[in-house]
């Protein structure tokens, strides 16, 4: 006694358990965005939890998808905003408006724009199931007020969802398609290929299907894409692909726990071995659809109880198939008062009892099928169903006729013919309706059209116009650019013919210097001559060659060594000596710090200078003077030549110079100011010349001051 209310009290306890179970909620495919309160940006990266399930997080335009039942709970987290809680109620769009931390600044006619367009995106969801013609409307009037690409595509992609649902197979792969033009995401293409499918497209759908990229898919969706694949190659009867589609998506299902679909692809396994002839292994996994199904809600119980009981049909197990169908009879009115089960849905008790009835008649049971069929006919009849009530009442008179009651048979085969007419006058009218719908739906979809084609053209004249404008500035760029290669071709060229006028006139200056100094020097050896003094000559005239060979050696060069310009500056200064030893005594002096070997000077520069010093300065002197020549260091890059006498100096060499020599204009000078400004033109300011005259006792003195950079 003690065992049995022990175990009476653990079946009580799980009763409750396995009614939750069996009510529970069908999974409700939910779609929303989360968008800021005061601009209507949309959020991304938003973490969307359904408590206790699901979890996903909102894209770069703020939108989410996430599977829910009703009543359950929607969080919405992120880092920027309090925490949001939503109630599923339905499985209609959602959008989600939070208050933001920090309030940007934006136009408020974007806003507007924006909030707009997602309320017409809204409405088409609303519509989408009760009435086509105005879920259209609302989806052209979205795309008017479309300002984005990603705009458009949401606007196609929900409309062909539409007629997804409306059975407009060719017009939902159109819209598709469209959509996929302006964005490619993986819903879309996912739908498009499922069309295609739907639309018998069948090459196209499979070709859809294998171009997506599996490693982009949610779990969900990837299940979706092995389960259209399955169901294409099942339209085409290739089973073996058929087969191994829904096993990999199978597979996937029960790894993510995805439980509706391990029921469907289960039953899809069980309908391919059964179309393929394997009844079996057919059996086996419709055993294992029916126990999950009887996990999820009592509705997909049902469901797949009457798939099975088709299958049992198909292979003439005639006493299964009634007693399943029995138990949906008993299980429908449950179900109906909390589900809408209208006359198209499979579950209806005249449609159970129709086939019921039909079971018995194929096993020749006249007498139970008669009463299941009376029945269907009286239920389709209180119910408006008019095909199930013809089908039943043509079958109660096969059952009278077979059974030999011809006299009830002529009775229904009476009834029969009304049903028929009733029926036809019925099919004429939905055939009159669905004609003006067919209408309504291709001038709406013919307005969409012309608004997706004024929209390409509008995008073709702007690309034209914006490649017209490419062009231009292309040419525009080109132009300059070959405006700018011919000037520096010509600066080269400028540059290069300044930079050999300025050699040719170093050369005419050097080629003007050598007469005027052998000019002077052969006068010397004419005053030796003249003095009979023909040793003093020779000696000088040796001297005099020996300098001369030199100066003609370095006559074709803009610069020498500085080692070599002071081998001839002693040597002519020796010789000047020579001629003026009463006069002046001289030296020449190099800092230890002074590398000479490292500096570059102009032939002949400085000999102009100790020139003037001696001819000009020193040999008017009434005592005997001094010439001194030095080279210091004056930076790192950079020497100081000076050559400074104690002669009598300028002004008063001018005084008394003979009105012959007033007359003669001063070639070396002249020549060496020439020199200085083209070197410094062409080797950016090498030379410097300063010439200073300072006053020492009763003389005035003259002083020059060369500066030479380093190269």
């Amino acid at each position: 006694m003690k065992q049995i209310l022990k175990y009476s009290l653990i079946f009580l306890l799980c009763m409750p358990v396995y009614n939750l179970v069996a009510q529970e909620e069908p999974l409700l495919h939910i779609r929303g965005s989360v968008r800021e309160s005061d601009t209507y940006e949309p959020i991304s990266k938003v973490n969307i939890e359904i408590n206790g399930g699901a979890y996903t997080i909102t894209d770069w335009q703020g939108h989410f998808t996430i599977k829910a039942r009703k009543g359950d709970e929607l969080i919405v987290r992120h880092k920027d905003f309090e925490t949001v809680y939503y109630t599923i109620t339905n499985a209609e769009r959602i959008t989600i408006e939070v208050e933001p931390v920090v309030s940007k600044n934006k136009n408020s006619k974007f806003r507007r724009d924006v909030k707009h367009f997602n309320s017409l995106i809204d409405s088409v969801a609303v519509y989408k199931k009760k009435d086509i013609a105005k879920s259209i409307k609302f989806a052209g009037e979205a795309l008017t007020h479309s300002n984005s690409v990603s705009q458009n595509a949401e606007t196609y992609q929900i409309l062909a969802e539409v007629y997804m649902h409306w059975k407009q197979y060719d017009l939902a792969v159109n819209n598709y398609r469209i959509s996929l033009q302006n964005i490619e995401t993986n819903e879309s293409k996912l739908g498009l290929a499922k069309a295609y499918e739907l639309n018998k497209n069948y090459q196209e759908s499979i070709e859809t299907y294998n171009a997506i990229n599996k490693n982009e898919l949610g779990n969900y969706q990837l299940v979706m894409l092995y389960e259209g694949l399955g169901d294409t190659n099942f339209s085409i009867k290739n089973y073996d692909l058929s087969l191994s589609s829904y096993q990999k998506g199978l597979t996937v299902a029960k790894d993510h726990l995805i439980s509706p679909k391990v029921v469907d692809l289960n039953s899809k396994i069980a309908q391919t071995y059964n179309a393929s002839g394997k009844a079996e292994e057919a059996e086996e996994y419709f055993d294992r659809s029916m126990n999950f199904a009887e996990k999820q809600t009592k509705k997909r119980a049902l469901e797949e109880k009457g798939a099975v009981a088709d299958f049992q049909n198909e292979n003439r197990n005639y006493d299964k198939e009634i007693e399943l169908r029995k138990q949906i009879v008993e299980d429908v009115e449950a179900v109906e008062k909390d589900s809408l089960i209208d006359n198209k849905s499979a579950l209806t008790s005249q449609k159970q009892n129709y086939k019921i009835g039909n079971a018995y008649a194929l096993q020749k049971d006249y007498d139970n099928a008669i009463p299941y069929l009376e029945k269907s006919i009286e239920e389709a009849d209180d119910k408006e169903d008019l095909i199930v009530k013809k089908d039943a009442t043509k079958k109660l008179s096969d059952v009278y006729v077979d059974e030999g009651n011809y006299q009830k048979a002529l009775e229904t085969f009476t009834a029969y013919t009304k049903v028929v007419d009733e029926l036809y006058v019925k099919r004429e009218q939905e055939l009159s309706q669905a004609d003006r719908l067919r209408r309504n739906i291709s001038e709406q979809q013919n307005r969409i059209n012309s608004l997706e084609s004024d929209r390409a053209l509008n995008e073709s004249l702007v690309e034209s116009r914006n490649k017209n404008q490419q062009i231009v500035i292309y040419a525009l760029i080109a132009g300059m650019l070959l405006l700018t290669v011919m000037a520096f071709v010509m600066y080269k060229y400028i540059k290069q013919q300044r930079f050999a006028n300025n050699l040719l006139a170093l050369k005419s200056l050097r080629s003007q210097m050598n007469p005027h100094f052998i000019f002077n020097a052969l006068n010397s050896v004419n005053s030796f001559i003249a003095s009979n003094d023909e040793r003093t000559a020779n000696k000088y005239l040796s001297d005099f060659s020996h300098l001369m060979r030199s100066v003609l050696e370095n006559s074709e060069e803009d610069f020498i060594p500085l080692k070599k310009e002071i081998e001839l500056l002693d040597l002519y200064t020796k010789l000047e000596h020579f001629r003026f030893k009463d006069k002046f005594d001289y030296n020449i002096t190099v800092d230890d710090a002074v590398n000479v070997s490292e500096y570059q000077i102009p032939p002949m520069l400085l000999q102009p200078y100790i020139e003037n010093a001696v001819w000009h300065g020193l040999r008017y002197k009434t005592e005997k003077g001094h010439l001194c020549i030095s080279i210091d260091k004056k930076s790192n890059n950079e020497i100081a030549i000076s050559v400074s006498d104690d002669g009598i100096g300028r002004e008063r060499s001018k005084a008394i110079k003979t009105e012959h020599q007033k007359k003669q204009n001063s070639k070396g000078m002249g020549n060496i100011k020439k020199r200085v400004a083209i070197l410094n033109e062409m080797y950016k300011d090498k030379v410097d010349v300063f010439i200073d005259d300072y006053q020492n006792d009763d003389d005035v003195g003259t002083k020059v001051v060369v500066t030479l950079k380093k190269d």
